[in-house]
């Protein structure tokens, strides 16, 4: 697979385009074969694995047994297989990890696909070209279809409206993708954050319960699909609503500095949050996802240290229904 020289930015334009491509190479993936695929799988997964089909390539997270997310991820069928994807800077650590589980199940292997990689797609231009006909049939976020070169996932839009797709690459011959216009990955990374799309780094692994990243809402943990690790901490806060922080939206109109995941927001001088992901744009502005405690959520939010920096919140493409009926109390 090659490519012209990808746009190199550590700045997403503003605002962002509203039809582009970027290779996502922040993300490796990894293929699980043999016979114990789908209940290995199970067992270490938020998702249920019957309802990974052809059709549908629905998110997943893999909790610790307290019930804290060390991976985020999208599980796509290929023929008797599962595709994965990791953050490349987490890849080796979440591999290694599975492993030990990975162990009891006989004749199955994980293993990274150098030849595979994942192309995201802002707009429904590139993808009709790719899919053609095809692309009526993905309806709803994480709705999929195989193509002669790769699998097209629908996921989420924007808040702002922005149709997006994930297109994986999985053969390793020549697709035409246009010249123009070609995104940088920050384009990506902002929308993402534009869609209410959490993903982890080394500074916030095993920090959050699922739901605390909305992953609940963008299809990403199955609440009646049985044990898995983690999962008797995660449908507890679910079925006895014990949610009391989650994930928030935020606009810096000028930002020198970029909130750092892992890094504090605070209150006056209480700590009510913490930076999830977050992203600078070419007008100066920074854009971030943070979980907040929904007791705070409605107060003049800070990035710790930078008091200037005040926090405007901004719209999800979801809901989340568990802000109007949580207690005023800690996680």
């Amino acid at each position: 697979m090659t490519d012209t020289d990808s746009p190199v930015s550590a700045v997403a334009d503003y605002p962002l385009p509203d039809s582009g491509w970027a290779v996502l190479d922040d993300r490796v993936v990894v293929r699980i074969s043999g016979p114990g695929t789908n209940k290995f799988l199970q067992g270490q997964f938020s998702q249920n694995l019957d309802e990974v089909t052809p059709d549908r390539s629905p998110r997943a997270a893999a909790a610790t047994p307290k019930g804290r997310a060390y991976c985020l991820t999208r599980m796509v069928r290929a023929g008797e297989d599962i595709l994965m994807d990791f953050p490349a800077e987490l890849a080796d650590d979440i591999i290694s990890h599975l492993r030990k589980y990975l162990m009891l199940f006989r004749g199955t292997t994980m293993e990274l696909v150098q030849e595979t990689r994942i192309v995201g797609i802002l707009g429904n231009e590139l993808a009709e070209k790719l899919a053609e006909n095809a692309l009526d049939s993905l309806k709803e976020p994480g709705d999929s279809c195989a193509l002669r070169d790769g699998i097209l996932v629908k996921t989420q839009p924007t808040a702002e409206g922005t149709t997006r797709f994930e297109f994986w690459q999985t053969q390793d011959s020549e697709v035409a993708f246009p010249a123009s216009p070609r995104m940088s990955l920050a384009d990506w990374q902002a929308s993402e954050i534009a869609a209410g799309v959490a993903s982890l780094t080394a500074a916030t692994q095993e920090s959050f319960v699922p739901q605390m990243l909305n992953w609940q809402h963008v299809d990403g943990v199955h609440f009646k699909k049985g044990c898995y690790t983690g999962q008797e901490v995660i449908a507890r806060m679910h079925f006895l609503g014990q949610l009391k922080k989650s994930l928030f939206r935020f606009r810096i109109e000028q930002g020198e500095d970029l909130p750092a995941p892992g890094s504090a927001l605070v209150a006056g001088e209480r700590s009510v949050g913490e930076v999830v992901n977050s992203v600078k744009y070419r007008d100066g502005s920074v854009e971030l996802l943070a979980v907040v405690r929904h007791d705070a959520a409605e107060k003049a939010l800070h990035p710790d240290g930078l008091p200037e920096a005040v926090l405007m919140p901004m719209p999800l493409p979801y809901s989340v229904p568990e802000r109007e009926k949580s207690a005023q109390s800690d996680t």
